[in-house]
């Protein structure tokens, strides 16, 4: 009798249930180490002497701000943005106001390239230094740290390069820093010994500089203001 065309010989099927079962064994033992995955080793920043950054980076005119730490070069976006210079515009104004009418001194500078530790280079958004601490600074490698620092916080800043800013400050001897945030409206007051107390300031809520600079104090909403069609 013939056999139909699809069975199969029962030598065969046992051949054939023994050639998948041996495979199957096969691969269960391959799989594992298929799956383990070669760790990727986490790439570690090249260090660089001040030299080597000054001559890169300090002149880049890129749309990013170059900072030196510890070695390390960081790079962010530009805080400053063009959505944002209101705020420069409107502290400056502020600031050039009440040095006319003799109520401070120094001057209000933008991004200044400061050295708040031999190794430690920064550019806050807007520091406060007094004339004498600006004539000091023209002798090369001289480190004078701002009393007074601000700082424009935008969408892109992380939270971790925040705190090692505000680290920075704290123990350079920095004696109040403000942190603005443009969308919320607020002004984060950082003062008193180590900059250990925080104010949030809003509104028509006084913001003020003190004790570094005690007579730079006005309401929030002046950070905020924008020019009117009849004032342009």
């Amino acid at each position: 009798m013939r056999l139909p065309v699809f069975a199969f010989p029962c030598y065969l099927c046992k051949k054939f249930q023994r050639m998948t079962t041996a495979a199957v064994q096969k691969k269960l033992e391959v799989a594992p180490k298929a799956m383990a995955k070669t760790p990727v080793a986490k790439k570690v920043p090249r260090l660089i002497k001040w030299s080597e950054f000054e001559k890169r980076y300090l002149s880049r005119e890129d749309g990013y701000k170059y900072e030196w730490i510890n070695g390390r070069v960081e790079k962010t976006e530009y805080t400053m943005n063009p959505t944002q210079l209101y705020i420069q515009r409107n502290l400056t104004a502020l600031f050039r106001s009440f040095l006319n009418a003799d109520k401070v001194h120094g001057e209000l500078l933008a991004e200044p390239d400061l050295f708040f530790f031999p190794e430690v280079h920064r550019c806050p958004d807007l520091a406060w230094l007094t004339n004498p601490q600006i004539d000091r600074l023209a002798q090369e490698g001289t480190i004078e740290i701002p009393a007074f620092v601000i700082e424009v916080i935008s969408t892109r800043d992380a939270a971790q390069k925040i705190v090692d800013k505000m680290r920075h400050y704290r123990t350079a001897g920095v004696q109040v820093v403000w942190l603005i945030y443009p969308i919320q409206k607020e002004v984060h007051v950082y003062s008193s010994q180590n900059l250990e107390s925080m104010t949030v300031c809003m509104g028509e809520k006084i913001c003020s500089a003190a004790p570094a600079l005690p007579a730079f104090a006005f309401p929030v909403s002046d950070i905020f203001k924008k020019a009117t069609e009849e004032d342009k």
